[in-house]
This record gives C-alpha cells, structure tokens and sequence, in this order.
C-alpha cells in the first residue's frame, strides 16, 4: 500500500497545471500516487496531463466527460489505494515538504486527518494566510470544528484523511452541486478519528475570477445556501457547537475592470458591505 493518494480533478486548467504538478511530483514524500480525472476540459489540459504521465508513473489519468468537480473526486477515491487521501486543485499547489510533514504527523500522533495552514494568493494583493502555530491533537467534534475555523472556513484541501475511515464513514461529495466542502467537511470530521494540526508548511490556494468563490451566479448563490443549511442541520442534529456570528448565508461581489470594489457577505438576519473586500463600512438588517 502506497502511503498517499493525492486526487487532482482538472477542467480547463492549462494556464495553471503545470505548477500544480511540478508541486506534487517534487514532493519529499515519494511514495505515493496522483490521481488526475480530466472532467472533459475543452483546452490543452489533458494533452498536459499525458506529458507529465509519460515522465512519471505515479500520475494516473483518468479521462471522462464533464460532470462537474464533486463526481471527478468520487470516482478518483473509488480507485485510491494510498494509505491517506489527499486534495489538490488544479490550479493551486503546495510546499514541497507538505504532504510529508502531514503524512507523519497523522502517523506521529495517530490521527485520522492532519491538517496545514494555508495561503490564498490573490492578483495584486498579500496572500491571506492561515496558520497553526503548533503540533496539537484535536479529539472531541467541537474542538476539531474550532481547530478548522468552520463554518467560516469549509476547506476540504489543506488537509489529508484517513482512507479506510473516509470509506467506513461513507461520506460522497453531493453531485450535481458547488460548494461541496461545506456540505461534508463538518460531517468528516464528525465521523472520523483525532485531528492534528501542522506548522510551518502551506497550501497555496489561487483566488482568481473563475474561482467558485468568486461566482455569483443564481445557482451557485442558491448551492451555497443549500451547502449551508445542510451543514447547520447537521450540526444542530450532533449538538456540535458553531460560533454563530460566524456563519454567513452567502457572499456577493461587485468587480470594476477585474478589482473587488464591494462585497456583500449576507448573515441569517443582517448583512455586511466591505469597499474593497476588506474595509468595513456598513451594516443593515435583511428580512427573512
């Protein structure tokens, strides 16, 4: 058994491949296999794909229609044989020591799941970053929650699992939607065993306009609603305890010549405006 499998869905990533795989091949932790499902990408991503598989064995295509990113990863965890999984979109990347220092701190501490910080890297603006200051086990629901920032932070990427107890646990990405993280990541960390925490090594997350996040069109407006509800139903259903100031409906942005020169982030029962994304400025009620 491999130590690792990392899952790769890929749709239209030429610009951004080739850094995501020199990222996962160049890893210090050899041992383990990469799973890329191109989800019927329309450029040159799979000829891309091909060209690193001829170099390295350890990339494994998988070539399939379009679907959308929740069925790519599915498919992809059917046929992992590593001992941990691990996630990677294909237009972000990794320190060269991440998987490495991940992978022997699950193993260190016997955790299910270790979890990094990470970097969003956004065009003309610092990286926002995410950090843990610290090798720490997590093992009761709510300090796991806590320890990862949900619901505020749905990040199903900075992290590795435990396969055997992702697949005893049962848990698929819901098909047919966006914002998938926020549907299971609460139920993942509810289902599975202890969480550790790991300094001093990122994931490189890139924030750019065809990023979900970014994407304020009806349906994902209306699957990140979905999303979370599903995830406080959840939580309310376990008595797992979410800091309620936290937990916003859905964010809107407002963009001039490719800036963010407003975002709207809409609460339960109010709603925030930010110039820029980051300078608050105004608050009011919002009728339910």
């Amino acid at each position: 058994m491999q130590k690792l499998t990392i899952i790769v869905p890929v749709y239209n990533s030429e610009l951004y491949l080739k850094k995501c795989l020199n990222s996962l091949l160049n890893q210090t932790l050899k041992d383990m296999e990469i799973i890329c499902v191109n989800d019927g990408s329309n450029d040159g991503s799979l000829d891309i794909l091909k060209s690193f598989a001829q170099k390295d064995s350890r990339i494994k295509i998988i070539d399939k229609k379009n679907e959308g990113q929740s069925v790519a990863r599915n498919i992809a965890i059917e046929q992992a044989s590593g001992e941990y999984l691990g996630f990677v979109d294909s237009d972000d990347w990794v320190d060269l020591d991440y998987f490495e220092k991940l992978y022997n701190a699950a193993k260190k501490y016997d955790c299910d799941i270790a979890c990094a910080g990470y970097k969003k890297c956004k065009k003309f603006v610092k990286p926002v970053k995410k950090k843990y200051k610290k090798y720490e086990v997590y093992q009761d629901i709510n300090s796991k929650v806590k320890a990862d920032n949900i619901p505020r932070h749905n990040y199903i990427w900075n992290k590795i699992y435990k396969r055997e107890s992702w697949l005893n646990a049962g848990i698929k990405f819901p098909e047919g939607r966006v914002y998938e993280d926020i549907a299971i990541l609460i139920k993942i960390l509810y289902y599975t065993g202890d969480l550790v925490t790991v300094p001093n090594t990122y994931y490189y997350y890139r924030e750019h306009c065809l990023s979900t996040v970014k994407n304020n069109s009806l349906k994902y407006l209306k699957d990140n609603e979905i999303a979370m509800k599903e995830l406080k139903d959840f939580a309310k259903e376990k008595n797992i305890v979410l800091p309620k100031e936290r937990i916003w409906n859905r964010k809107v942005y407002f963009k001039l010549f490719g800036f963010t020169v407003l975002k709207i982030y809409y609460y339960p029962r109010i709603a925030y405006f930010r110039l820029f994304g980051f300078i608050p400025f105004l608050s009011c009620s919002v009728k339910r």
